[in-house]
C-alpha cells in the first residue's frame, strides 16, 4: 500500500468553548444592539441581584474559611464580688481577648466588624455589622438592661452592659464559642503527662480533618465534650487542634 492510497482521518474540529453570558455581557449585547430603556433597566436590575448573591456567597465561604483558623477563645477574666443577695464569682473573656483572637483570620478573609448602639431609658441595644470586602454584611442584635451590679455608677452601668453586649454579638455573628483552658496550657498543664483515652480519641479524629472547614465543624461538635475533660487533657486537646490547624494552612500556602 502506498502512501497515496492511505485514507487520512479529518482532523476533528475544535470545540469552541462557551462563554458565561453574565447580566453585564447581556447589557453589553444590548447598548450594541440599540435596546430600548426598559430592556436597559430590566437587565440592570438583573445584575444588581447577580452582584448582590455574588457578595453573599463571598459572605459565607469567607466566614467559613475564618472560622477554620480561629481557635478556642479563653475566659481571661474573673468577676468576684458579694452583694445583698450573695457572692457572684464566674470567669468571662474579654472583648479585646476576642478581637485578638478573631482579627487575623477575619482581615486574611476580607472581613470587619463595627457596632452601633443606641439606649433607651435602662436599656442598651447593640448592633454588630459583620462586613465583607465584597459588600455584604449580616447584623447581629442584642438588647439588656443597664449593669447595676457590683456598686457600679451610671456611667459604669452602660458601658459594662454595651461591653457584655458586644461580645455576645460578635460571638453570635460568627458562631464562637469560648473555653476555661489557658491559651497554651504552659502554665496549668503537663504536655508530657499521659492522657486519658477519651482525650487520644479526640485528637485522633482531629488527626482526620483533612480541611479548615473540617476542623470548625468538629470544633463546633465536640467543644462541650472537651471542656468536660481535666485540665491537661483538654490542653492536650486544644495544642492538637491549633497544631493540625497549622498544618493545613501550611499545605494550602504550598
Amino acid at each position: 500500500m502506498t502512501a497515496s492510497n492511505v485514507a487520512l482521518a479529518p482532523e476533528p474540529t475544535p470545540v469552541a468553548e462557551t462563554a458565561i453570558l453574565t447580566p453585564l455581557a447581556m447589557i453589553d449585547r444590548a447598548l450594541s444592539s440599540g435596546a430600548s430603556v426598559e430592556v436597559l433597566e430590566r437587565l440592570m436590575a438583573l445584575q444588581e441581584r447577580y452582584d448582590a448573591n455574588m457578595a453573599r456567597k463571598a459572605f459565607d465561604n469567607a466566614v467559613a474559611a475564618a472560622k477554620g483558623e480561629i481557635g478556642p477563645i479563653m475566659k481571661d477574666r474573673e468577676v468576684d464580688f458579694t452583694s445583698q443577695k450573695g457572692r457572684t464569682n464566674y470567669r468571662h473573656e474579654s472583648l479585646a481577648n476576642i478581637a485578638n483572637a478573631v482579627g487575623p483570620a477575619l482581615d486574611k478573609n476580607g472581613l470587619s466588624y463595627r457596632y452601633r448602639a443606641t439606649q433607651d431609658g435602662g436599656r442598651v441595644t447593640v448592633t454588630c455589622i459583620l462586613a465583607h470586602r465584597d459588600g455584604y454584611s449580616e447584623e447581629t442584635t442584642l438588647a439588656a438592661s443597664n449593669d447595676t451590679s457590683g456598686n457600679k455608677n451610671d456611667i459604669q452601668a452602660i458601658g459594662s452592659a454595651t461591653t457584655y453586649l458586644q461580645r455576645y454579638t460578635l460571638k453570635l455573628a460568627l458562631g464562637l464559642a469560648t473555653t476555661d483552658r489557658e491559651d497554651d496550657g504552659a502554665a496549668t498543664s503537663r504536655p508530657d503527662l499521659p492522657i486519658s483515652g477519651a482525650a487520644q480519641a479526640a485528637i485522633n479524629s482531629i488527626a482526620e480533618c483533612a480541611s479548615l472547614a473540617d476542623l470548625t465543624a468538629w470544633k463546633e461538635k465536640n467543644d462541650p465534650t472537651v471542656q468536660k475533660l481535666d485540665r491537661n487533657d483538654a490542653d492536650a486537646v486544644v495544642r492538637a487542634w491549633k497544631a493540625r490547624a497549622r498544618e493545613i494552612r501550611s499545605g494550602e500556602a504550598q
